[in-house]
């Protein structure tokens, strides 16, 4: 990496991070503490009440445990949105944005590789997608530590943060690769906010189930199954393998494409 690149880089993520993990942080301390059984019948009337719409955000099945109704309410939308946008945003930034300012002609007058800038870029996005999960995985043990004791095994956190990150740096891996295909911001936005929306879309469609669970198929966030994490079952972590190699594919394409492309002066 270039390092001078990467620090640069990252300062200009921080204030992003400090936001989605100030969101993060709020919902995370909400969820855990309604860990409880008198909210737990609330929530289940609720549920009967709107049964699709609860089923659409994978928020069914929260069980008798900590580890399955965080499971259930946590990663069904908000741990996989938020991050979402905050990979969406930056990776459209660290190319395409650089590319239509026309400042990518001058990191590219320096003596430094294609390929070491476009792997400088491509790590901090990264490593902020690193941050934000790690940041959720202390956080939700030091709340459920403090509000319930013993409740939370590290051992099941691990597991369903490990696959979140697996799925999250896939995401990431396809949109830089979109911000490194288009020389302008608005259509490497478009692109890969609009192709992960749709997919989130089409999973809270498949939730719902019925006529619409085959459109399980056409999302990738079906390889992410928290419950099955938790069981520790051979195909969700089959899945799991399946995000990486997708993530390791994009991120291959990303650099490939940075390096034979033409940048507009």
């Amino acid at each position: 990496m270039n390092f001078p690149l990467y620090k640069k880089e990252m300062k200009g993520s921080w204030k992003l991070l400090v936001i989605f993990a100030g969101i993060l942080a709020m919902y995370i301390c909400v969820i855990v503490s309604m860990f409880d059984p008198e909210l737990a019948q609330a929530i289940a009337q609720f549920q009967e009440l709107m049964p699709q719409v609860m089923a659409a955000v994978g928020m069914t099945n929260p069980g008798d445990t900590l580890a399955s109704f965080l499971s259930a309410y946590l990663y069904g939308m908000i741990l996989l949105v938020f991050p979402m946008v905050y990979t969406i945003i930056r990776a459209n930034g660290l190319v395409a944005r650089y590319v239509e300012q026309g400042s990518m002609a001058q990191l590219l007058s320096a003596p430094v590789k294609r390929q070491r800038i476009v792997l400088t870029q491509l790590s901090s996005l990264f490593t902020g997608v690193v941050l934000l999960v790690a940041f959720c995985t202390a956080l939700e043990y030091a709340a459920a530590q403090l509000m319930f004791p013993g409740e939370l095994a590290l051992s099941q956190l691990l597991s369903l943060n490990g696959g979140l990150l697996a799925l999250h740096l896939f995401m990431a891996g396809f949109s830089f690769l979109c911000s490194c295909i288009f020389n302008e911001s608005k259509y490497a936005l478009g692109v890969s906010a609009g192709v992960l929306s749709v997919s989130y879309l089409l999973q809270m469609l498949a939730n719902m189930g019925g006529r619409l669970e085959n459109l399980k198929y056409a999302t990738f966030f079906t390889l992410f199954r928290p419950n099955g994490l938790l069981e520790g079952s051979g195909n969700a972590w089959g899945g799991i393998g399946v995000l990486l190699a997708l993530a390791l594919l994009c991120s291959s394409l990303s650099v490939l494409i940075f390096c034979k492309k033409d940048m507009p002066v």
